[in-house]
């Protein structure tokens, strides 16, 4: 675990340790410095007459009026708990802080590790051949469906987006958030059988809401599938960075994408350019998608999504049912494609998705 994270931690347990005593109380690491301290103004001062021979498991000793109680470390002690006296209930004092901070550390300690695997893991950092094993020894469940999300922030914020979110999961040890740069961020998230993409939708817009409402913070979020083995989980991470890449350019509105809602995006996205030009060349052989006009795109755009319903497209774009019907014949005698037969229209359609990928291809160069 990170020194930062643990001297946040311990700051927390001795503020309220310090009520329930009613002494001073702190901690020092093994170079005598106070890490947490009830007295704000002794954090980051040394302890003097303290040295690396009183760091032995289970030690007990009095310096300068205060008594101390090692802890921490698997193997030699790190830490140790100060109380303020030196008399019998100072002792006991120390005793049980250091019992509880020695649990709380080793909790910390065990899920910081399991972060570093499951990053790794997410990552591909690590053999596949050793995942089960690792995954063994660190005593995290391989028998749970687990779901990958990849939260993207999308403005500067002073606040660390990274703590906002683990702050929103609070202390729970079935899921995991995982930095991966300064505006990404992956969860991991147990669910149980029959957890609905619906489901997941809603709790990625409860992210975003949260770090809206709370910290100005923007974001977006892609939903990768639900997988069964701890090794797959890095399947479902490229499949929510996937769906987040792939709606940036077929649907850049939506702020939450899921992998299994994106239909034939997913597949246009991955193809190779190369293959994508060539079919554009064929839909289009007696001219080229450039010759349609914006005007017309918008069209055809809001006739694919009233499903080919010529009555209801018309009357949301505002128009007489026969001007569109010459919108589309003028479209069918520009490319020899008539939307109004649903195999014509699947064959636009992708035309004009590929279309999109290339240009935004072609921009990322």
């Amino acid at each position: 675990m990170s020194t930062i994270v643990s001297n946040k931690l311990f700051q927390n347990f001795i503020h309220q340790m310090h009520d329930a005593v009613g002494r001073a109380v702190g901690i020092i690491d093994s170079n005598a410095i106070v890490t947490a301290c009830s007295n704000l103004d002794q954090i980051g001062e040394k302890k003097a007459g303290i040295s690396n021979e009183f760091f032995t498991p289970a030690s007990t000793f009095v310096v300068n009026g205060c008594t101390y109680k090692s802890f921490a470390g698997k193997e030699q002690p790190n830490y140790a708990v100060f109380v303020t006296g030196d008399d019998e209930p100072a002792q006991h004092y120390a005793s049980i802080l250091a019992i509880s901070l020695s649990n709380i550390k080793q909790f910390y300690d065990e899920k910081y590790d399991k972060c570093n695997f499951i990053k790794n893991v997410l990552l591909d950092n690590i053999l596949p051949g050793d995942v089960h094993t690792k995954a063994h020894e660190l005593n995290f469940g391989t028998g749970v469906l687990r779901v990958c999300l990849f939260v993207r922030i999308t403005s500067k914020n002073d606040e660390s987006s990274f703590e906002v979110i683990k702050k929103f999961f609070g202390d729970k040890d079935k899921d995991y958030v995982i930095n991966i740069n300064e505006s990404e961020i992956a969860i991991v998230k147990e669910v149980e059988k029959g957890t609905t993409t619906s489901q997941l939708e809603d709790f990625a817009r409860s992210i975003i809401d949260t770090l809206m409402s709370e910290h100005y913070i923007q974001s977006c979020v892609g939903i990768g599938t639900i997988v069964k083995t701890v090794k797959d989980l890095s399947y479902s991470f490229k499949e929510a960075q996937v769906a987040l890449e792939a709606s940036k350019v077929f649907d850049s509105e939506k702020l939450i994408v899921s992998y299994d809602n994106l239909g034939i995006a997913r597949l246009v996205y991955q193809l190779p350019t190369t293959l994508c030009r060539i079919y554009l060349k064929e839909v289009f052989r007696n001219g080229s998608i450039e010759g349609l006009d914006q005007e017309t795109l918008f069209t055809i755009q809001r006739f694919f999504e009233n499903n080919l319903n010529i009555s209801e497209t018309s009357r949301k774009l505002f128009i007489h049912r026969n001007t569109l019907v010459y919108r589309l014949d003028k479209i069918k005698r520009l490319t020899a494609l008539d939307l109004r037969e649903f195999d014509d229209a699947i064959v636009f359609k992708i035309a004009l998705m590929v279309k999109k990928y290339l240009d935004q291809s072609a921009n990322d160069f």
